[in-house]
């Protein structure tokens, strides 16, 4: 373009600027329309935003601000609520506008959408929709603040201080470490509008920011997210907050005799680490819920090998380890009275000459002998050991396994809901409870006999990796399951929700990244849970 057209356009839109607001269009994904007029650079106009909530229009009745948008259009003397009656803005939940050049000390204002106003709790989709219509309402207009360059959004409570600080710190945030400097996206410093609740707010950064590392776990490539790396991210997220954490190398693995660990981790030339960590928040005799993640840094499949195409996806095996690590940063942010101790077994599965081989049998620390069918289901083979011996050393109350087991459960469920397998149906209230409140829902599955009879179909061995049988997801965990004696019991399979986010993505996440779920619904059971002792 000539330098003169070049000059006189930015002279129309610095006149656009001064004359008049100017609006974008824009929705639950990315911005549909670019504003075409931007804010003074170096002022402080040009650094902050602020999103506000609007409710649906019912009947004869105009859409309403939320409380905080009233106190914000009050500030304006009304010149928001005429730009929203001009624009025709409706109140369809995450559908909103950008409004420029209405105060002195916002560059933008966000209105978004916030559907029917008194939504609440829905039995038939297990789901507060109050609380997720805040979520997605925040998550929308902070992403769109942020995306015109704001440095600080603030962010309308709209009563619901909690998950609006989840859904906007969820959605600013950008796994972009392998990105130059010059294309990263910055993330804006959040802060609560028009509501004085500012201990629910933290709490729902702190739920969301915990999300966020479990994300970052799981987003790294394999070769920047080795079990060597894994641990030291482990000990520099947790050692701050007064967590302990014990680093385990292959000579004390060995000499505990986790031979079905070593099955697994003996495959690569990346040395295998074990992870005992240790939250004490109430006293020391109580007996703590244990968290078991899968920690493979990347499952190739081993010499069962995977296809190449989406392969790459298997990078997020660790994602039941990294929800682990962050929901117990969490607890120990929220100082939850509970105590909470997790192992975390982390090595590679890769084909080499010293890898597992189909048809191999290993003795477990009980005695039993259980058969590799496959080695790209490593899952009950890489916790069958540490499932038993963490259950001698830690002696909880409760164990809580998480990782991404099998193709089942997302077959199954999709990314509608975390599978969830249990011998304790107060536990399944309780998470369900939990789902409900954060959005984040898991779903029951069974766990009959008819699965444990799968899993040992012969006489040849005691247990079979794979079993028999379609219902991969399942027998799973029916043969976990048989290595828990005597304790209280949960099993979630994550393969649908905590790997890459493809279909029905809210829009707090980013799509074709993980997920970090379902660590927020974990935070939320751990703090049932110490309420409730």
């Amino acid at each position: 373009m000539p330098r003169s057209l070049v000059a006189s356009s930015l002279r129309r839109s610095m006149m656009g600027l001064m004359r008049r607001p100017r609006s974008t269009i824009f929705a639950k994904g990315p911005l549909i329309q670019q504003v075409r007029y931007k804010c003074e650079e170096g002022s402080s106009r040009a650094m902050q935003g602020v999103v506000i909530g609007l409710y649906a229009k019912e009947g004869d009745k105009n859409p309403k601000l939320s409380s905080g948008g009233e106190k914000f259009d009050d500030r304006t003397s009304g010149k928001v609520m005429e730009l929203i009656k001009e624009s025709g803005l409706s109140g369809e939940l995450g559908v909103g506008r950008l409004y420029q050049n209405v105060d002195k000390e916002y560059c933008c204002v966000a209105v978004v959408g916030l559907g029917k106003e008194g939504a609440g709790y829905n039995a038939e989709e297990v789901i507060d929709e109050g609380m997720e219509n805040v979520r997605v309402c925040a998550a929308v207009g902070a992403r769109a603040c942020q995306l015109q360059g704001c440095t600080v959004c603030h962010v309308d409570g709209m009563e619901y201080p909690e998950q609006a600080a989840e859904g906007a710190a969820l959605a600013v945030w950008r796994y972009n470490m392998n990105q130059r400097k010059s294309h990263r996206i910055a993330i804006p410093k959040l802060e609560l509008y028009g509501s004085s609740d500012h201990d629910a707010w933290t709490r729902g950064l702190f739920k969301a920011e915990s999300q966020n590392l479990a994300r970052r776990l799981s987003d790294t490539p394999a070769n920047q997210m080795t079990p060597s790396i894994f641990a030291q991210a482990t000990v520099d997220a947790l050692c701050p907050c007064g967590v302990a954490v014990e680093v385990r190398t292959m000579d004390w693995i060995e000499t505990q005799n986790l031979n079905s660990f070593l099955m697994v981790a003996k495959g690569s030339c990346e040395p295998p680490i074990i992870l005992e960590i240790s939250y004490c928040g109430t006293s020391p005799e109580e007996r703590p819920i244990l968290l078991l993640g899968k920690g493979l840094t990347f499952n190739s499949g081993g010499l069962s090998l995977f296809p190449r195409k989406g392969m790459d996806e298997y990078r997020g095996a660790v994602s039941g380890a990294a929800v682990c690590v962050a929901a117990i940063r969490a607890a120990a942010a929220l100082s939850l009275p509970i105590n909470v101790s997790a192992m975390l077994p982390l090595c590679e599965n890769m084909p080499s000459g010293m890898a597992a081989k189909p048809g191999d049998v290993v003795t477990l620390l009980n005695g039993k002998t259980l058969r590799i069918k496959d080695t790209s289901h490593t899952g009950t083979i890489l916790l069958a050991d540490p499932l038993l011996y963490s259950q001698t050393v830690f002696k909880p109350k409760l164990v809580v396994e998480v990782g991404a087991m099998a193709s089942g459960v997302r077959k199954g469920l999709g990314a509608s809901a975390t599978g969830l397998w249990t011998n304790n149906s107060f536990l399944w209230k309780n998470f369900q409870k939990a789902g409900a409140v954060t959005g984040d829902r898991l779903w029951r599955m069974p766990l009959w006999k008819y699965f444990s009879k799968l899993v040992s179909p012969t006489k040849s061995y005691d247990m079979c990796n794979k079993g028999e049988g379609h219902a991969s997801s399942c027998l799973a965990a029916a043969m976990l399951f048989e290595l828990v004696p005597c304790s209280d019991w949960v099993h979630l399979d994550i393969h649908g929700t905590g790997m890459l986010a493809m279909h029905g993505v809210p829009p707090y996440l980013l799509k074709n990244h993980m997920s970090g779920r379902p660590t927020r619904s974990i935070i939320q059971f751990l703090f049932q849970m110490a309420c409730k002792s």
